[in-house]
């Protein structure tokens, strides 16, 4: 059995930008890539941490509740002075939550929901930047076609790890869901065969209506 791996899903062609990169570089890198963050990396092309859209417009709102005593016309072009001086590694969120390209999607998108991000910057062994995986990239695993998943089921799960003990089982496929059938010989395998069909790439449900044979 196959699982799709970070290498595999991810974006390669990654936009980044320099700790040192002032707010409005970023803003125009930001717009010109037509993306809402990128990770910001060391000189050894190291992620430090990520900065977007929302750190951004964090950074600009922060600077205009500051009070000041200097009329209010000094105080704007101060603020626009200062927001501009700010660097990307003072606007980023850090550090930089990363992936391995060996991961697969799964393990990719448990990182994502336990750090609450939309996206990983992946490294290398040597944590050079490799390429950026985001929600989107890891949810193109539910596009593979419902004979491919079918395929993978009956000819990886039902027949490669289990033979003959699920040589009775059938398996069909719509839209991602899967429905079993059929019967074994042995209860305690149901669940193990539904779990494994679980764990097939582009697999939204499985629904087990497989029985146990009376003679097991």
């Amino acid at each position: 059995m196959h699982h799709r791996t970070v290498a595999e899903l991810m974006t390669r062609d990654v936009v980044r930008a320099a700790r040192d990169l002032p707010f409005k570089e970023i803003v125009r890198l930001l717009a010109e890539n037509e993306v809402t963050a990128v990770p910001v990396v060391d000189d050894l092309d190291r992620p430090m941490g990520v900065v977007s859209e929302a750190d951004l417009l964090r950074k600009a709102a922060a600077d205009a509740d500051r009070s000041s005593p200097v009329p209010v016309v000094h105080r704007e072009e101060w603020e626009r002075a200062e927001t501009e001086g700010a660097r990307a590694e003072e606007v980023m969120s850090a550090p930089a939550v990363c992936a391995r390209p060996e991961w697969t999607a799964a393990e990719a998108a448990r990182l994502m929901a336990a750090h609450g991000v939309k996206r990983l910057p992946v490294v290398d062994e040597a944590d050079r930047l490799r390429g950026v995986v985001s929600r989107g990239d890891l949810l193109r695993v539910y596009l593979r076609r419902d004979d491919a998943v079918r395929d993978e089921i009956v000819g990886d799960v039902l027949r490669g790890t289990l033979g003959d003990a699920a040589s009775e089982v059938t398996a069909e496929v719509r839209e991602g869901r899967v429905v079993l059938g059929g019967s074994v010989g042995n209860r305690a395998l149901i669940p193990v065969i539904e779990r494994l069909c679980l764990s097939v790439d582009g697999v939204v449900s499985v629904t087990g209506h497989i029985t146990a044979r009376p003679d097991a």
